[in-house]
C-alpha cells in the first residue's frame, strides 16, 4: 500500500534534526512531558503504545518511569524513526519501533491496555484524526485507555494569538479543530466513552491539552 502523505515533526522534513531543539526553546518541556506520564500512569505488565513517537522523548521518560511495562512505538516517518532508534539504543530502553504506512495499524485488536499520542493529532486532517482513532480504538483492550496530549483550546486571547505561530507551520487545514477544542469530540465517535479535557498548560506558542477516552469492557 502507498504511504500516505504527512506532515513531519516541524512541517519541513529538513526541519525534522531541530524538533528536539525546537521543543525546548518554545514549550515547558520537562513539564508537559511529565504530566503527559502522569496521566499515563504506566504500571508494569502493561502493554502501551505510543502512536505518533516523535524522537522518543516520550518513550525515554515512561519506560524509566515503569521499566517492567512493555512499550511499542508507531510513526509514520522514517526520518523521525532513525532518530528515536538511536536515542533509544543510546539510552539502552528498548521498545518495539514499528513504521507504517498511514493506514491499518499493524497489531492485532484488543493488544494494548493503553495507548497514548503526544503532539500528533494537529498534523492529521480531519479524515486522518477519525481513521487514527478508530484504529486506536480497535488494538486497545477492552477497558483499555486513551491519553493524548496536543495542542487544544487557547485558554486566554493572548494563547490564541501565539498559536498562530504554530498554524502557520502547521498548517490550519490540520490545526483548526484542535484549537476549537474539538478533540473529545473525535475521541467520543470513535467510540469511547468519558472523552474529555482533563487539564492543560500554557507555553508559549499557545494551549497544551491533555485528553482522555476509555474503551468499556
Amino acid at each position: 500500500m502507498k504511504t500516505q502523505e504527512y506532515t513531519p515533526a516541524l512541517g519541513y522534513d529538513k526541519l525534522s534534526d531541530m524538533y528536539d531543539l525546537a521543543i525546548k526553546l518554545t514549550m515547558p518541556e520537562k513539564q508537559f512531558r511529565k504530566k503527559l506520564v502522569d496521566h499515563l500512569s504506566p504500571q508494569a505488565g502493561e502493554r502501551i503504545l505510543e502512536f505518533g513517537f516523535g524522537t522518543g522523548a516520550n518513550l525515554l521518560i515512561a519506560s524509566q518511569h515503569s521499566p517492567d511495562s512493555e512499550f511499542s512505538g508507531l510513526d509514520i516517518d522514517p526520518k523521525i524513526h532513525q532518530l528515536a532508534q538511536k536515542k533509544l539504543t543510546i539510552n539502552n530502553i528498548k521498545a518495539n519501533l514499528e513504521l507504517y504506512n498511514g493506514e491499518i495499524f499493524p497489531f492485532e485488536s484488543n493488544s494494548f491496555d493503553k495507548v497514548y499520542s503526544c503532539l500528533v493529532f494537529h498534523h492529521l486532517d480531519k479524515e486522518a484524526k477519525t481513521h487514527s482513532l478508530k484504529e486506536i480504538f480497535r488494538v486497545l483492550k477492552p477497558g483499555g485507555t486513551l491519553i493524548i496530549g496536543d495542542w487544544g483550546k487557547a485558554k486566554s486571547r493572548l494563547m490564541r494569538i501565539m498559536f498562530y505561530t504554530v498554524q502557520l507551520l502547521d498548517g490550519f487545514k490540520t490545526t483548526t479543530d484542535n484549537v476549537k477544542g474539538l478533540l473529545p469530540e473525535y475521541i467520543k465517535k470513535a467510540g469511547f466513552s468519558e472523552a474529555k479535557e482533563t487539564g492543560f498548560i500554557n507555553t508559549r506558542i499557545g494551549t497544551f491539552s491533555y485528553y482522555q477516552g476509555l474503551k468499556q469492557k
